[in-house]
């Protein structure tokens, strides 16, 4: 599956598959909200303000996902020297960097009428600023160290580092008395949502995950092309 994203094997991916995927996406989208506005029903004690929910838990799911991507192909980039992984990397950086303004904006107006505050020095919240910081600073790196090579490297330990803080998002409810509700979808035991609720959340995160795709071809697409005309540049 890996060979997929060679270079030679991206840039013959057709618009129709693209075309495939942005119908695809608007469907799950517009399903999803749909059901989540219109046909869930309100939380018991947050009423209708839980309906932040089908936006904010997709876009935490994917700013965690992306950030934890860059950092497994930042290591993987430096010891093993595999060249399209940095390019893969920093394809994802801005969608992630995107979901975790989102996640970071419907926790604050999700926050307001239950905690009766916009924000407040929460672990949780606090993590997830950091991790927009270090979102910040990785895209700015590539964006003004003009040299591959030591963008790169510099890039990569900043992915590295943050990587370290997603523990810290995934765990500071369990760690520490919180604002911050607890977490009720998890991978080792069932659901603590009800359905009603939990289906639209389902197909609003296959949604959200189809978007940061479709980006993610795109702008690998671009960077590949980019990669290689630099290359023939300082070849010439």
């Amino acid at each position: 599956m890996f060979k997929n994203f060679f270079p030679n094997k991206i840039l013959l991916f057709s618009n129709k598959l693209f075309s495939f995927l942005i119908l695809l996406m608007f469907l799950f989208v517009f399903v999803g909200l749909i059901y989540a506005i219109f046909l869930s029903p309100p939380d018991f004690t947050q009423g209708d303000s839980v309906r932040i929910m089908y936006v904010h838990v997709p876009a935490s799911f994917i700013a965690l996902g992306c950030f934890g991507f860059m950092g497994i192909a930042s290591i993987c980039a430096l010891i093993f020297k595999i060249k399209i992984l940095p390019l893969m990397a920093k394809s994802l950086a801005p969608v992630g960097s995107v979901f975790t303004l989102v996640s970071i904006v419907t926790g604050s107006l999700w926050g307001k009428p239950t905690w009766g505050t916009w924000w407040v020095w929460d672990a949780r919240l606090t993590s997830m600023l950091i991790l927009f910081i270090f979102y910040i600073a990785y895209i700015s790196v590539w964006k003004f160290v003009d040299n591959y090579e030591k963008a790169n490297r510099v890039s990569s330990i900043i992915a590295i580092i943050g990587s370290l803080n997603l523990p810290v998002i995934k765990y500071s409810v369990d760690w520490w008395n919180t604002l911050h509700q607890t977490s009720s979808i998890t991978l080792t035991s069932a659901p603590t949502i009800h359905y009603t609720m939990l289906i639209p959340l389902i197909i609003m995160l296959i949604g959200t995950i189809l978007y940061t795709l479709i980006i993610f071809f795109m702008r690998y697409k671009t960077e590949i092309m980019k990669f290689k005309l630099d290359k023939r540049n300082k070849e010439n």
